[in-house]
């Protein structure tokens, strides 16, 4: 099976991410049968061998299996995308192309997904995601577009895309897994869980326990901006180098696999209407929160007091 990575906009996070997998590799996918025709951090051949790939692919000399885009996709200036040229053309426009053949298009992380933080007010570069614009369908390809398996393009969203998801999907589209995918068109198996699930914090939550301040133990949804408990990713299901997220560490979720990442404003802080947060956690009713907001503390176990007030 052959993939070809192409790298747009990108900071090259989830290529690093991808060389972290260790729940499948990526020398046991390649052991595999996993071809890779073209990976920017990992081919040693020139750009001259890069285009004549391209040239192959798009004439279906050389079949294209997997096409994975990272980066968001830069259409500046005046759509040409010039700003991220590539054989003397957009890179944009060499993707689409590209896309046209593929059996699979991924788009990893973000960036490729949505436009990402490249994509976030004002947008110099016009970017945009590869089947999305932020939360509006449509981006490089149209919001109809399909590739010749039939599928829209996979999202795998991250900033960066967590390295097992990326090796996982690889997995199953080598060994014929089939895929469903959400609203957003991520894979459902690996964005099917909120990252407040498996949170060490969760429970200080529930007993409205919410810090004001980084550096507690407390909850960090209520007032410092955390988007755990509205943000799909497997973060605290599957530990990132198997080791911690960011909530073990103490720093909020920004959201960052949500098709709205980066929130236009402070990410440290939470919108609140009156005293309760603007947008509340996934499947929780504005009146049954409040209630039961106001009696949660005073039920809190003694053992959950005493560790807070620890140093």
């Amino acid at each position: 099976m052959r993939l070809l990575w192409m790298q747009a906009g990108a900071c090259g996070g989830d290529t690093l991410s991808l060389l972290c997998a260790d729940n499948p590799p990526l020398e046991q996918l390649i052991d595999e049968g996993l071809e890779l025709l073209w990976q920017p951090s990992l081919s040693t051949g020139s750009t001259r061998r890069l285009m004549q790939i391209i040239a192959d692919v798009t004439a279906d000399r050389t079949p294209l299996d997997i096409l994975c885009v990272e980066g968001s996709l830069i259409t500046a200036p005046r759509n040409t995308g010039l700003w991220d040229p590539l054989g003397g053309r957009g890179k944009k426009d060499v993707i689409a192309e590209l896309a046209g053949v593929a059996h699979q298009v991924l788009a990893v992380g973000t960036c490729a997904a949505y436009g990402g933080v490249h994509a976030a007010p004002p947008n110099p570069a016009d970017c945009v995601g590869m089947q999305f614009s932020g939360i509006a369908p449509g981006g490089l390809l149209a919001a109809d577009w399909r590739s010749r398996s039939g599928l829209p393009v996979i999202n795998l969203a991250g900033c960066p895309t967590h390295p097992n998801t990326i090796a996982k999907v690889l997995a199953f589209l080598l060994r014929g897994v089939p895929l469903e995918l959400d609203q957003w068109q991520r894979p459902i198996d690996f964005f099917a869980s909120m990252v407040h699930q498996g949170c060490t914090r969760n429970e200080y939550h529930e007993y409205d326990m919410e810090d004001a301040a980084l550096g507690g133990r407390g909850c960090l949804f209520f007032n410092l901006g955390c988007q755990g408990p509205l943000t799909l990713a497997p973060c605290n299901q599957e530990l990132w180098n198997n080791r911690s997220s960011k909530t073990r560490a103490g720093v909020p979720c920004f959201g960052c696999t949500s098709p709205g990442f980066p929130r236009d404003g402070d990410l440290f802080r939470t919108e609140k209407l009156g005293h309760i947060p603007l947008k509340l956690p996934l499947g929780v009713q504005r009146a049954h929160y409040m209630a039961y907001k106001d009696l949660a503390q005073g039920a809190a176990p003694e053992r959950l007091i005493r560790r807070e007030m620890e140093p």
